[in-house]
């Protein structure tokens, strides 16, 4: 997985080998065989790897020795730039010109052209093989982006596991079930319409739908039915044909033989005819994986007047909404089984029905942690563990714990590995190395989105595209990882923009199987036993609860020479850390991502960093550094610099040096207890806005005062800006800089001070200069606004911010006079609101039409805050209502029941009055009928003892929160 890698290091040279060729001699021609060469290969490995799960030893062995050769090549191309590009004092190619006529010995010239012939000759042995493959297996050499269909017995599995849950009664399915049949029967006969059910392989789809099918209630209602598998290796021909002969079927008429000659126009003009004279219709259409699917078929479909219905299943989300944006669509998303359903589905199948043995319940809820709800996994492990001795709780103790070998292996899991492996095989290239990096982090880990696309960056696993910015792409990959239900995501950072994300535990196991056979990432956690002895790439260290560090002896074939990247996930063993991190740093030249944020580090960053030629990711945040020196400077091709929750408070003049960086994290939370009173950012040189490349700046020092904030507006790539000390005085000048920033989606503002002594923010400016349609343009793309200090009045051009998203408030203090919510209120994209210390009036009223797409609102420490009235018809999709620390609130809000969309709403350390009179309310009463709708009420406190508690009132699903 190292070709684009490779790729890109090649592409970069070839101006280079083409201007330096009198220099060069022979060696240019030999990079540029390289360079072609690999370019082949990697084309034939996007077809041979989509067949290597099922190929012969000796074709899986062949893969792995090109992959091997791309790994070599990517480190000798690298190390060639590094070799003659290091030392450029008057630039570049002046350095390389002095570098190659200062050469007085040949030997030194001789060792660079031994390595790369020696590279073609492996790369010319590969190519003969390469040839002999291609006749033996049928792989051509040219393969496009698309990958190659998995063959029909990998396909046999997957279906024969979509209905595996027949084997028990499958749990859980009973309400789903009822919605589904719900949507089919409802009285809408003038338009076709699309159920589709959407969810990551193994989650039930096909099991739920055909329940639904087979519904006597849904057959009655529908005299013709079909069902049609649809998979990735269809041939549509064939589909239609059996499409005609289920239809035919179903009416009991006989099947006509003119279909075998028909083309696939004539085919689908055949059905509609026939859909059309039938009557009403219902048609699933099981397994869909591509849009293009759904817009070859779904002209055969007619509209009719009958309420026709088509059901599909797919894992992509973008395939489900597809299917429903020209017709009537529900869209039903697959949930994981919650735990008891989980319980009960195991139960079911290992001990009949009855309870578990108190010995194994342990072991028990270990296996079911892992399946996490995915009713396909659950019923193949309880399977296997029905095999094992109930007396016997070593025998299941041992599955938990070889759960991921059990996978690798030929038995009854192998049928999961299967199913999930389709969704993998399905990826385009670029995105299967994105997913195969995920493997970097541990099982149930919650995985920084931001963190890891920059990553993907660095690593070079994003392709840039023409016109486009690489973390868009990088951003896009991520999104289309989550339409194919491989990625989940567990919390966003504002509506649109993922913030944590994970991988399903067994999903990664699959995924650190072919993370581990393409030798992608090594991870440890430093036990002798872990310690491989092939080259390492990527290396990953893992907590550990050993305080013991293996011996050097046990760790001697362990080679650093080729390694690209150094990750620490959690904090590691220090003695661990840093007996590695100098072995790394010593012999590893190669370097591109070093990350050990959050690790026990000295106040200095080692020097051996600012060696690191080719270094562009560097994550320090979370550990004690206290400064950066000059030498920063020397890091050319740094990108990424992290140094967040450090104590880092000034940047030298160096920093100016890194023409490359995009994103530049340096702040510090005020008070660590308590995240209200913002962050500290960084001092920064006066010419700041010579970093061209910036597009993340977080957070700048303004207190020094004008200059600086001028230099903001030179750095037009920004899209993220965080300002910290801002002065009231140097309001108008940061306006000035901010209409220069088209580009600005996020944008957080804080004044001098701490808390309730923050100066005021005086934003309440237009550039003079501007005219009136550049001042309606000011800030057009921003999505986030965060000011953090006093406002005598909120500044105007918010109320023309048509694409935010979301507003936090905090410590603004604005008066009874100057509601907050008047130039807010019809911002058409809002959806979401936070308001901290902002507001010093005694009510505040939400009107009839204002905030229409409001989904989350979040209020707290408003002192003064009395009462809160909802008019009908105004926040009507409100879901969340977080209440938090409003002393003189003693009253629900007025109008709450006018909030049908209302999913939780969380009281969190309110007045007694208020709580008491929420916890009494009694059934039927008129209070009581206000609230009844939302199905959470959280009540949040601190105990006596000063223990934080979450009380449900009430919630809709009660005993899954009452499982604790």
């Amino acid at each position: 997985m190292g070709r684009n890698c490779c790729l890109f290091c090649a592409a970069s040279l070839s101006t280079f080998l083409h201007e330096e060729g009198r220099l060069l001699g022979g060696l240019r021609r030999e990079v540029q065989f390289i360079m072609d060469e690999l370019e082949q290969m990697r084309a034939f490995l996007r077809e041979a790897e989509a067949r290597e799960e099922d190929a012969q030893p000796t074709l899986q062995q062949w893969i792995k020795q090109v992959r091997d050769a791309a790994y070599d090549t990517e480190d000798i191309l690298d190390d060639f730039v590094a070799r003659f590009a290091r030392h450029r004092a008057t630039g570049f190619y002046g350095s390389v010109r002095r570098i190659f006529s200062s050469i007085k010995n040949l030997r030194a010239r001789h060792r660079v052209a031994s390595e790369i012939q020696s590279i073609k000759s492996r790369i010319e042995s590969i190519s003969k093989a390469h040839k002999r493959y291609k006749s033996d297996y049928g792989i051509s050499a040219q393969a496009s982006n698309s990958i190659s269909a998995v063959n029909n017995t990998t396909w046999r599995y997957s279906r024969d596991d979509a209905l595996l849950v027949e084997e028990a009664k499958l749990v859980g399915i009973d309400q789903p079930k009822k919605r589904l049949i719900s949507q089919l029967l409802e009285r809408d006969d003038y338009q076709l319409k699309v159920v589709s059910v959407v969810g990551m392989g193994g989650l039930g789809k096909t099991t739920l739908v055909k329940k639904v099918y087979e519904d006597l209630e849904v057959r009655r209602h529908f005299p013709v039915r079909a069902w049609v598998t649809v998979s990735q290796t269809c041939d549509f021909q064939d589909l239609l044909k059996d499409l005609i002969r289920q239809l035919h079927k179903e009416g009991k008429k006989p099947v006509p033989q003119s279909i075998e000659s028909l083309n696939t126009t004539e085919l689908k003009e055949f059905i509609k005819d026939f859909l059309q004279q039938a009557g009403r219709y219902a048609i699933v259409f099981d397994d869909i994986w591509d849009v293009e699917f759904w817009n070859a078929i779904k002209f055969v479909l007619p509209e009719s007047s009958h309420g026709n219905r088509v059901m599909l299943t797919t894992r992509k989300a973008d395939v489900a909404s597809a299917s429903c944006t020209e017709s009537l669509g529900y869209i039903h998303r697959m949930e994981p089984l919650s735990f008891e359903d989980s319980w009960t589905l195991f139960c079911n199948k290992i001990f009949k029905g009855n309870s578990c043995p108190g010995h194994l319940m342990d072991v028990a809820k270990g296996v079911l942690d892992k399946c996490e709800g995915l009713p396909l996994a659950i019923l193949a492990i309880s399977g296997l563990l029905a095999l094992k001795d109930v007396n016997r709780t070593e025998e299941w103790e041992m599955v938990r714990c070889s759960l991921g070998g059990e996978l690798e292996g030929a038995g009854k899991l192998d049928r999961v590995r299967k199913i999930l492996s389709l969704s993998y095989g399905d990826l385009p290239w670029h995105l299967k190395t994105c997913l195969l990096y995920t493997s970097i982090f541990p099982e149930d880990y919650e995985i920084d989105c931001y963190e890891l696309i920059n990553l993907w960056i660095a690593e070079r696993f994003v392709e840039w595209r023409e016109g486009m910015r690489i973390e868009d792409i990088a951003w896009g990959y991520l999104s289309e990882l989550v339409s194919r239900s491989l990625i989940q995501v567990t919390d966003v950072f504002y509506e649109g923009s993922p913030d944590y994300c994970r991988i399903h535990d067994l999903l990664r196991e699959v995924i650190l199987l072919k993370s581990r056979e393409q030798n992608l990432v090594t991870i440890t956690t430093g036990q002798p036993t872990m310690w491989p002895s092939d080259k390492v790439r990527r290396l990953v260290v893992h907590s550990s609860s050993s305080n013991n560090t293996p011996h050097h002896q046990q760790r001697q074939n362990y080679c650093f020479d080729h390694l690209r990247s150094f990750v620490t996930i959690e904090s590691t063993n220090p003695l661990l850390f840093k007996t590695l991190l100098s072995e790394v740093l010593g012999s590893s030249k190669l370097l591109k991502v070093l990350d050990f944020g959050g690790q026990e580090t000295e106040e200095e960053i080692p020097n051996e960093i600012f060696k690191m030629f080719h270094l562009k990711y560097l994550h320090l945040g979370g550990t004690r550094v206290e400064r950066v020196p000059k030498a920063i400077g020397k890091l050319q091709h740094l990108e990424y610099l992290n140094l967040a929750d450090t104590r880092v408070r000034e940047l030298p003049m160096e920093i100016l040096k890194l023409q490359k960086l995009r994103v530049l994290r340096v702040y510090q939370q005020v008070d660590p207890s308590d995240d209200d009173y913002g962050y500290h950012g960084f001092k920064a040189p006066s010419n700041m806005g010579g970093l061209l490349a910036l597009e993340t700046l977080n957070s700048i020092d303004a207190s020094s005062g004008s200059t600086i904030v001028k230099e903001i507006g030179k750095l037009t790539q920004l899209r993220e800006l965080y300002i910290t000390m801002l002065r009231r005085e140097d309001g108008k000048e940061l306006c000035s800089s901010l209409a220069n920033l088209t580009s600005l989606r996020e944008l957080s503002v804080a004044s001098v001070g701490n808390g309730d002594d923050l100066e005021i923010i005086d934003l309440n400016h237009r550039h003079p200069s501007r005219s009136s349609s550049s001042s309606c343009s000011f800030l057009q793309s921003l999505r986030l606004l965060i000011l953090g200090g006093r406002l005598e009045k909120m500044p105007r051009w918010v109320a023309h911010l048509h694409s935010l998203v979301r507003i936090d408030l905090d410590w603004s203090k604005l008066r009874g006079e100057e509601d907050p919510l008047e130039s807010l209120q019809h911002l058409p994209n809002l959806g979401e609101i936070n308001f901290c210390g902002s507001y010093q009036g005694e009510g505040l009223c939400f009107k009839a039409g204002g905030f229409l797409n409001l989904k989350r609102m979040y209020l707290k420490r408003m002192e003064g805050l009395r009462w809160l009235r909802v008019e009908e018809g105004a926040l009507p999709r409100l879901q969340n209502l977080i209440l938090e620390r409003l002393p003189l609130l003693e009253e629900l809000p007025l109008g709450i029941q006018h909030l049908s969309h209302l999913q939780q709403l969380y009281l969190s350390e309110m007045s007694s009055e208020m709580i008491e009179k929420v916890e009494n309310q009694k059934e039927g009463s008129e209070d009581y009928t206000r609230i009844a709708h939302i199905p959470e009420i959280l009540i949040g406190y601190y105990t006596d003892d000063g223990e934080w508690r979450d009380r449900w009132l009430w919630a809709e699903k009660k005993k899954t929160y009452n499982l604790s």
